[in-house]
């Protein structure tokens, strides 16, 4: 398994504050899908913040993403570890594939690839 990316997801209700705050640190908007919306470097794409207002079709909003080169797998380990999985591996329609497992610390981590 490879870790493509890790990205901290924040609780929200203030996108265009956010964009104009972060845009000072130098990020800049890479997606906006309504409820979400993350920020990118455009030096390294890679370093990425998020914020939501809630998650489109999962009952809790995560505190992290973290995007593997193979989620199927990556769900197989971790269910298979007994931790606790709080959204079920699903396609979504922005087209990626992830599931949420709660870490050691009670914080919701969104499991992701992109199909």
């Amino acid at each position: 398994m490879t870790v493509r990316r890790v990205m901290p997801i924040l609780r929200s209700d203030t996108a265009q504050g956010n964009r104009e705050f972060y845009g000072l640190l130098g990020f800049e908007e890479v997606m906006d899908l309504g409820w979400i919306v993350t920020l990118a470097s455009p030096s390294t794409p890679a370093a990425q913040i998020s914020f939501m207002t809630s998650d489109k079709t999962a009952p809790i909003t995560p505190d992290m993403s973290v995007e593997v080169d193979d989620v199927d797998a990556t769900y197989a380990i971790v269910r298979d570890s007994g931790a606790e999985i709080v959204h079920p591996l699903q396609d979504e329609e922005w087209g990626v594939r992830r599931f949420f497992v709660r870490d050691p610390n009670g914080r919701v981590i969104n499991v992701v690839s992109h199909r």
